[in-house]
């Protein structure tokens, strides 16, 4: 699979993101470095890269397949990011890290395109900190606490989650979310949207556009949700993040 070329110091930073690796990743879109005083900049530009996946392209065999994660990752993830650093070019926006774009272009009309690639970019980040392989299982008992107060069982909260998941019409996301009462609640967006821009915590989500699983599943989303929750789910990493 072709991935961006990384050096020595990005890969050791960037192969295994936990939380706080995560924040401080995609507070750059993953890793940030300025340009330097080029002939004719007023300012250093913020080039955003696509970091590498937290595991093996194989790893995820057989819920997600390699050949999956050529397309989705390799093509679509770094088709936004691509797309981003374009459009920031030359603009108010080419300086800013990537959860500051997001929330300077949420909600603008003609910000659309900006907005849509760099939350793209930012769900998509995060989407693959949520997977891992022999996934699912028990969260860690702080998470497991708070999901039992807020659904009665870790089952219930799975159920939540594949509900949303297999509900959302057309492209989006499922979410798992702390809310501004410490509250764990699910909750799905559409498209490119994220639970940043509404004053929500992510803890993990599932990516629903089709092509996150129409090679292995066609039009069986369903399938493909279950299998994620079942097999995959990272709830380390939503640990993580309720704790930071």
């Amino acid at each position: 699979m072709t991935t961006t070329q990384t050096t020595p110091s990005e890969t050791s930073a960037l192969a295994v993101l936990n939380r706080r690796d995560f924040i401080q990743a995609s507070a750059g879109a993953a890793l940030v470095f300025a340009m330097g005083n080029l002939p004719g900049s007023a300012r250093a530009a913020t080039v955003h890269t696509l970091p590498p996946l937290p595991f093996a392209d194989t790893a995820l065999d057989p819920v997600i397949s390699a050949n999956t994660l050529s397309f989705h990752y390799g093509k679509h993830h770094k088709a936004y990011v691509d797309n981003l650093n374009k459009l920031v070019t030359g603009t108010e926006f080419a300086d800013m890290t990537l959860e500051k774009i997001i929330m300077a272009t949420a909600g603008q009309a003609d910000k659309a395109g900006i907005f849509n690639n760099a939350a793209q970019v930012w769900n998509h980040t995060f989407y693959w900190n949520s997977l891992k392989a022999k996934g699912g299982g028990e969260p860690p008992a702080a998470l497991k606490q708070k999901i039992e107060a807020a659904f009665g069982t870790v089952d219930a909260c799975k159920m939540e989650l594949a509900k949303a998941a297999t509900t959302q019409f057309g492209s989006g996301w499922a979410w798992l979310v702390l809310d501004a009462d410490k509250k764990l609640q699910v909750v799905k967006t559409g498209n490119a949207e994220l639970p940043l821009t509404k004053g929500l915590k992510p803890l993990l989500t599932i990516d629903v556009w089709e092509h996150a699983y129409y090679l292995d599943y066609q039009n069986r989303r369903p399938d493909y949700v279950n299998a994620v929750l079942d097999k995959l789910v990272n709830w380390g990493f939503a640990a993580d993040n309720l704790g930071a």
